[in-house]
């Protein structure tokens, strides 16, 4: 039997734009498939600023496998452990923080993938290769997302050598941290700073013919960078998205509390218990 393709890389093939969500509190492999139900494409994983533990992610990435839902990992840090730690594990993509340089781009592609593109460790069968076999290293090459990620100056001053990377598949961009380093972080100037280093990436990308991957608040956020060409979307957090719903809802209900008079939204009555 073949290994299985990434259906993440399956739809960017088909031209489809490719709609997930981080995950950075939820542990419970079984999150993936509340997600696969919403009509989500994928999740990634947070391990850079969230707790999520090794054996974790391993739970999560063969669930993810099993339904056809492809997690996106971030490390803590693009080192050959951690790139082959998740790889083996499982994971079909990877997020990659702080990829300033293309030596950087260069020795995580090495990592991630199996010669002749890389010098990836070699492992027997297990859950990388769905227990199969003889598999060949370009299917298995095959298998793999690289997303890297620009957070500072320095990586935008080698901005074509890194988004021109051979195996680098995609590139996003780390707004607060870029925000930080250049000092606009929080001041009025952030938005239009930040969205014209996102442009910058956006035209990089498609010269070389790579993707990009973009973090959006809203879906009406999401597609005005749709339109300008990026094709993986990373919609909020189940954080955020937790968060704003019960405050939506838990503002209204005590609004009514206060008026009994005021009935409540159809929105917000259709969570009560019945």
């Amino acid at each position: 039997m073949p290994v299985k393709r990434n259906p993440l890389k399956a739809g960017l093939a088909r031209g489809t734009v490719q709609v997930g969500t981080w995950v950075n509190m939820i542990r419970t492999p079984v999150v993936l498939t509340l997600l696969k139900s919403a009509g989500l494409d994928y999740a990634r994983i947070d391990m850079e600023h969230s707790p999520p533990s090794m054996e974790t992610i391993a739970d999560m990435a063969a669930l993810a496998r099993a339904l056809d839902f492809p997690i996106l990992v971030r490390p803590p840090s693009g080192d050959r452990e951690w790139v082959t730690r998740l790889l083996d594990a499982g994971v079909w993509g990877l997020h990659i923080p702080q990829v300033d340089t293309p030596e950087i781009a260069r020795a995580v592609v090495a990592a991630a993938l199996y010669a002749p593109a890389g010098l990836r460790g070699m492992a027997g069968i297990g859950p990388h290769n769905d227990f199969t076999p003889g598999a060949s290293l370009a299917e298995l090459n095959e298998q793999v997302h690289l997303t890297v990620m620009l957070e500072s100056p320095r990586a935008f001053e080698n901005l074509d050598e890194i988004v021109a990377t051979p195996g680098v598949d995609a590139v996003t961009l780390g707004p607060s941290d870029l925000a930080q380093e250049l000092g606009v972080l929080g001041k009025p100037e952030q938005a239009s700073v930040i969205d014209g280093y996102r442009q910058r990436m956006i035209d990089s990308a498609l010269r070389h013919g790579k993707d990009v991957a973009m973090l959006c608040d809203t879906p009406r956020q999401a597609a005005r960078w749709v339109a300008a060409g990026v094709r993986i979307i990373v919609l909020s957090s189940e954080v955020a998205v937790l968060h704003d719903a019960y405050s939506s809802m838990s503002a209204e209900l005590r609004s009514a509390i206060a008026q009994p008079n005021l009935s409540l939204s159809s929105r917000a009555s259709r969570f009560l218990p019945m």
